[in-house]
């Protein structure tokens, strides 16, 4: 097993290690160790490997707006959907993925939020991991990983970082605060602000800004989150015996939506009585 030799953050990390506000109930620290430390184990990688339909509509919706300006000329054609949905492929797909992706790409086609938009990257959402921004400090150094769908100018000049979404999740503001700094380093000088925006159900999120004083505080909390991984990454690696002692379970009827419950002697898919699901993060 190899350990990377620097401390990484990003946004996923941070979400695998500490909940969003109101998921604590339904967090589960083994779920990294599959994710990060165990993800070359032929089972695990399987598993990983296999996308679910709300991720599959994400990547396809992201895709398609890529595919729209890439081909501007297709917004303006009445068309234009169903060219996209080609160049999609979109007919491989299940039913459920191709009604609601047609449908996004529908509302996408008769309102796009990027037209006319000074676009500096729009990313179609399958690129891969992004290249790693080095962030060296005197008490810590780390590589920050941030993936940005979109970036654009705004029309007073401010460097605007977009996340597109489906499904009816709430947004995370830590995803945007992580862009924000990797702004920081990619396009220094420049003010910037972050949102999301929900292809499905078109709604826009408030702007997001963060002063410098916050960054510092945001990017020395990155670190601590980078060198507690690293740190349970070597403490498995010497062993691995101990893997529920690293990541530790937290077994309950959420188990039942964990793409790892069929390899997990910890998973507990039994439904309580009484038992409300939160609404779980579809994209991103």
């Amino acid at each position: 097993m190899s350990i990377p030799d620097r401390p990484f953050a990003s946004y996923h990390l941070w979400s695998l290690v500490a909940p969003a506000i109101g998921q604590e109930r339904w967090h589960c620290q083994m779920r990294r160790g599959f994710v990060k430390a165990r993800q070359h184990e032929p089972q695990v990688k399987a598993l990983l490997a296999k996308a679910t339909a709300p991720q599959r509509i994400g990547i396809l919706a992201q895709k398609g707006v890529y595919e729209f300006h890439h081909h501007r000329h297709l917004l303006n054609q009445t068309d234009g959907v169903a060219k996209v949905a080609q160049l999609l492929k979109l007919r491989h797909s299940s039913d459920e993925v191709q009604q609601r992706v047609l449908q996004i790409l529908q509302k996408y086609h008769d309102a796009p939020l990027l037209l006319n938009k000074q676009i500096l990257q729009l990313t179609p959402g399958d690129e891969g991991f992004p290249r790693p921004i080095l962030i060296d400090q005197d008490d810590y150094c780390f590589r920050l990983y941030a993936a940005m769908d979109c970036v654009f100018i705004d029309s007073d000049h401010t460097l605007h970082i977009l996340d597109f979404k489906t499904g009816k999740a709430a947004f995370d503001q830590r995803q945007a605060l992580v862009y924000l700094l990797a702004a920081r380093y990619l396009y220094p000088g420049h003010e910037a602000v972050a949102s999301f925006y929900n292809l499905e159900l078109c709604k826009k999120s408030e702007l997001i800004r963060i002063n410098r004083h916050e960054l510092a505080s945001l990017e020395f909390e990155l670190a601590h989150i980078a060198q507690k991984h690293q740190q349970d990454l070597h403490k498995y690696q010497q062993e691995s015996s101990e893997f529920s002692e690293v990541f530790p379970p937290n077994p309950g009827y959420h188990c039942r939506f964990c793409p790892f419950r069929s390899i997990c002697d910890f998973a507990d898919t039994q439904q309580p009585q009484s038992f409300a699901m939160p609404i779980l993060k579809v994209n991103g």
